[in-house]
C-alpha cells in the first residue's frame, strides 16, 4: 500500500518517488503537536498521536537535510529532535476554485507567537539534553581511565595461585565432560580402605609427571601420601563449574525471554530422588532448543515443592516466570500426582504457563505413567526391564527374533513386522501395549529358554534376569492389566499420534478432542459390556500361555480375613482396573487440554500450510488475546494477520507453503510481520510442539545415556550437568574469579 504525504499542496507518494516517508511521532505533548502545527492541517488537530502515527506520513522534502540521517543505502532515519519546517502554503491560492482535501489553517498573531515560544523551549531542552549527554560521556571516560589506573597488577604469588586454580578447574571440567567420577574405586565408607587414589588425584599426578610446571611447583615438596586437593574443595569447585555452565544456558534463555519448563522421570542422584529439569526456548537463530538445566530434589510435600521450584527458577536462575509459556511433567508412580499438583500451583499463579503433554513422550505412555495403580506401574516397569534386558547383547535380541519366528511360523508378515519393531524403542511408541500383547507369547518363550540355559550360552546374571522377567509375564494380574490398557488407550492412540506429528496434524488433533472424550464417556457408560470383552481377551491369552486365572495375592489374603465373602476375578478386575483406568484417562485429558491450551493449539493456523488447508479462512484473532502482551504491536495484529493471509493466498505457483513453525520462523520475510513472528516464537516454546532438529534435543538423550552408563553411587549433579551440556562453552578464568570471591579464606591458604 503506498504512503501519501500529509503536507498541504504536496502530492508525492511512495510508489512515485525514492524519497523516504516518516511517521508522525508518538509523543502527544511535544513533537507530534509541533508537527501538526507546522503542517497547518486543521483536520489533523483532533487526531490522537496514535492515529497520526499509524495513518499519516510526511516525505523527506519537508525536513532540513541536517535533520535526516542515512544510516545505510537502504535505511533513512530522522534525528530525535527533527521537526518539519519546509512547506508550500501558498500555491493553492493560484487556483482559488480548487477543492483541497488538505485544508490549510490560518493562524492569528497570538497563535504564531505561542508556536514560536514552544519551538524555542524544545530547542533549549534539546541543547540541555545534548550537554548532559556529553558530560555523562566525559565522566564515564574519566571513570574508565581512573579504574584502569586503579588496577593493581597481580603479585607473583597471586598469579601462581590463579594459575594453580585454573589447572584444577581444567581437570575438573574435563572429568565432568568425559563422565569420570572424582572418587576412586574403594568403598565409600569413611573408615574403609581405598585400594587406589581417587581419579582426581591420579590425574593431578599424571599432569605433574607430564610436565605441568604450575602443579609441579605447587606439590613438589608435598608428601606422596597426602591428598593434593581435599574432597570438600573438590565439591566446592565442582559446584562452581556447574553454576558457570548453567549460567551460559540461562543467559541465552533470558535474552530470548519466553521459555517452557519440562521435567522427566524421577531419578536417584547422591542418595536422593531428583527431577531432571529442562528448559525449552527459541534461540536467536530461531531454533527450538531443549536444554538440560539440572536436577531438583523432590522429597517434600506439594506446597513445599512448588515454593522451592519457584524460588529455584526465579531467585537462583534469575528467570521471570511471567515469561513461562508452558510446562510438561513426565513422571510415573506416586510422584506423578505430586508433580502434577506442583504444575497446577504454578499455573494457578501464572495462567499462561499451561500444562501440556511433552513431544518426547507418546500420549498413551504419558497417560499410563500418570495412573496411580500399582498394577499399571508394574506393567510399565516390566516393559522397561524387557527393553534393558534385550539391549544388553545382540545375541539376546537374536534369541527373541527366533522365538517370534516359532510363535508366528504360520504368519510370516506378522513375524517380520514384530522383528522390525523389536529393533526399535517400541516401548515408547503410541501402540506399545498393542505390541506387548502381540509379543507376549514370544517374550515368555524367549526368557524361559534363557532361564533354562540348556546350552550354557548365558551367564548366571543373564539367566536370573530372564527368570525375574518370566515371573512377571506369567502373572495373570500382569496379563489382564496389559490387555485393559491396550483396549482403553486404543481410543487415544490416533489422537496422540497426531499430537506428535506435523503442525497440521497437531492443529486438527485439538479439534478432535471432543470426539475422543465422547468415545471414552461411551465406554464408561457401558463399562460392564466393554470389561466383559476385555476380560475374555485376557483369559484367552492367559490360557494360551498356560497362566491360571486368579486374583492378586493381596486380594486373596484380604478375602481370607473376611470369611464368607467370595470375590469373582471378573468383577474384581472391573472395579480394581477397568473403571479406575477409564475414569482417570478421561480426567487427565480434560485437565491437560485446558481452555488456554486449546486456544494456543488453534493459533497454529498461523502456519501457512494450515492456512492453506483451511482455504485461508482463519481467525487467529479470536484466540490471540491470551498472548496480547507478548506482541510488539498488538493493536495492528488484525491488519497484520490479514496481510499475512493475503501474502500466502496470492503466492507464486512455484512457492510451497511452509509446513511447520520451524520452517516459517526461518523465512527471511517473516520479520516484516513482527506480531506474527513473535506469536510463532511463543507458540514454538510449548512442550507439545515437536523439536524439528534432533541436534537441539540431544540433552534428553545424553541424560538417558548418563543414567544408563553411570552407577548410582557415582552419580553427581555437577558432573552430570557438565557431561550432558558437553557442547556448552566454559570460561576457566570466570570459574577461578568466582571461586576466589566465594572462598577468599581458602585462596589465602593455597
Amino acid at each position: 500500500m503506498p504512503n501519501f504525504c500529509a503536507a498541504p499542496n504536496c502530492t508525492r507518494k511512495s510508489t512515485q518517488s525514492d524519497l523516504a516517508f516518516f511517521r508522525f511521532p508518538r509523543d502527544p505533548i511535544r513533537r507530534c503537536k509541533l508537527w501538526v502545527e507546522n503542517c497547518r492541517r486543521a483536520d489533523l488537530e483532533d487526531k490522537t498521536s496514535d492515529q497520526l502515527n499509524k495513518h499519516y506520513r510526511l516525505c523527506a522534502k519537508h525536513f532540513e537535510p541536517s535533520m535526516i540521517c542515512k544510516s545505510s543505502p537502504y535505511r533513512t532515519v530522522l534525528k530525535d529532535n527533527a521537526v518539519p519546517t519546509i512547506f508550500d502554503l501558498t500555491s493553492h491560492l493560484n487556483n482559488p476554485h480548487s477543492r483541497h482535501r488538505k485544508r490549510i489553517k490560518e493562524f492569528t498573531e497570538e497563535e504564531l507567537r505561542k508556536m514560536k515560544e514552544r519551538r524555542l523551549e524544545i530547542l533549549a531542552e534539546q541543547e540541555q539534553l545534548n550537554k548532559e549527554n556529553e558530560n555523562s560521556l566525559q565522566n564515564q571516560t574519566h571513570e574508565c581511565e581512573e579504574s584502569e589506573e586503579d588496577l593493581v597488577p597481580l603479585t607473583p604469588e597471586e598469579k601462581e595461585i590463579k594459575d594453580y586454580l585454573k589447572s584444577l578447574f581444567e581437570i575438573l571440567v574435563m572429568m565432568g565432560k568425559q563422565n569420570i567420577p572424582l572418587d576412586g574405586h574403594g568403598d565409600e565408607e569413611e573408615d574403609s580402605e581405598s585400594f587406589t587414589p581417587s581419579n582426581f588425584q591420579a590425574l593431578l599426578e599424571y599432569r605433574i609427571n607430564a610436565g605441568d610446571e604450575v602443579l609441579r611447583k605447587r606439590f613438589e615438596m608435598t608428601a606422596v601420601n597426602v591428598e593434593y586437593c581435599p574432597i570438600l574443595q573438590q565439591k566446592q569447585m565442582m559446584e562452581i563449574c556447574e553454576s558457570c555452565i548453567r549460567e551460559e544456558v540461562l543467559r541465552e534463555v533470558r535474552e530470548c525471554r519466553f521459555f517452557s519448563l519440562v521435567t522427566d522421570d524421577v531419578v536417584e542422584v547422591t542418595g536422593e530422588c531428583h527431577l531432571p529439569l529442562f528448559l525449552r526456548f527459541v534461540d536467536e537463530a530461531n531454533n527450538l532448543r531443549e536444554e538440560f538445566i539440572g536436577f531438583f530434589p523432590c522429597e517434600a510435600d506439594e506446597d513445599t515443592l512448588a515454593e522451592r521450584l519457584h524460588a529455584e527458577i526465579t531467585e537462583k536462575w534469575g528467570l521471570n516466570m511471567e515469561y513461562c509459556r508452558g510446562q510438561a511433567h513426565v513422571c510415573s508412580g506416586h510422584y506423578a500426582a505430586k508433580i502434577k499438583a506442583v504444575g497446577a500451583k504454578l499455573m494457578e499463579k501464572y495462567p499462561l504457563a499451561v500444562c501440556t503433554p511433552c513431544s518426547s513422550c507418546s500420549l498413551n505412555i504419558w497417560l499410563a505413567k500418570g495412573l496411580p495403580l500399582p498394577s499399571v506401574q508394574i506393567v510399565l516397569l516390566t516393559l522397561k526391564k524387557i527393553d534393558t534386558f534385550f539391549s544388553k547383547s545382540p545375541l539376546l535380541l537374536a534369541e527373541l527374533e527366533n522365538s517370534i519366528s516359532v510363535v508366528y511360523q504360520n504368519n510370516e508378515d506378522k513375524a517380520n513386522e514384530l522383528r522390525e519393531l523389536c529393533r526399535t524403542q517400541w516401548i515408547e511408541r503410541h501402540d506399545a501395549f498393542d505390541t506387548a500383547v502381540d509379543l507376549l507369547d514370544s517374550l515368555l518363550l524367549c526368557v524361559d529358554s534363557v532361564n533354562e540355559n540348556e546350552s550354557f550360552r548365558w551367564n548366571n546374571d543373564i539367566s536370573f534376569e530372564a527368570y525375574m522377567i518370566s515371573e512377571s509375564l506369567a502373572d495373570f494380574e500382569f496379563v489382564v492389566t496389559l490387555v485393559i490398557l491396550k483396549n482403553a488407550l486404543s481410543f487415544t492412540r490416533a489422537f496422540g499420534k497426531n499430537l506428535q506429528g506435523q503442525t497440521l496434524d497437531v492443529f486438527f488433533a485439538a479439534s478432535s478432542l471432543t470426539a475422543v472424550l465422547h468415545s471414552l464417556n461411551e465406554i464408561m457408560d457401558n463399562i460392564e459390556v466393554y470389561h466383559e470383552f476385555w476380560f475374555e481377551e485376557a483369559t484367552i491369552l492367559a490360557a494360551r500361555l498356560e497362566i491360571p486365572v486368579k486374583l492378586p495375592r493381596t486380594c486373596l489374603r484380604r478375602n481370607r480375613m473376611e470369611s464368607g465373602f467370595e470375590v469373582v476375578p471378573e468383577s474384581f478386575y472391573k472395579e480394581y482396573l477397568s473403571i479406575p483406568i477409564v475414569v482417570r484417562i478421561i480426567q487427565e485429558l480434560k485437565d491437560i487440554f485446558s481452555d488456554n491450551h486449546l486456544k494456543a493449539l488453534k493459533c497454529l493456523s498461523l502456519v501457512p500450510s494450515v492456512m492453506g488447508q483451511l482455504k485461508f479462512n482463519t481467525s487467529e484473532e479470536n484466540n490471540a488475546d491470551m498472548y496480547r502482551n507478548d506482541l510488539p504491536n498488538p493493536d495492528t495484529l488484525p491488519a497484520e494477520l490479514h496481510c499475512w493471509r493475503i501474502k500466502w493466498k496470492h503466492r507464486g505457483k512455484d512457492v510451497e507453503l511452509p509446513s511447520t513453525i520451524y520452517e516459517t520462523l526461518h523465512l527471511s520475510e517473516v520479520k516484516f510481520f513482527p506480531n506474527v513472528y513473535s506469536f510463532l516464537k511463543v507458540l514454538c516454546t510449548l512442550p507439545i510442539i515437536k523439536v524439528e532438529n534432533n541436534k537441539y534435543e540431544s540433552g534428553r538423550k545424553r541424560l538417558k545415556a548418563y543414567l544408563s552408563n553411570t552407577p548410582v553411587n557415582h552419580r553427581s549433579k555437577s558432573l552430570a550437568l557438565l557431561n550432558i551440556n558437553y557442547d556448552v562453552k566454559h570460561d576457566l578464568d570466570l570459574m577461578v574469579d568466582t571461586y576466589t570471591k566465594m572462598y577468599p579464606e581458602k585462596t589465602d591458604q593455597q
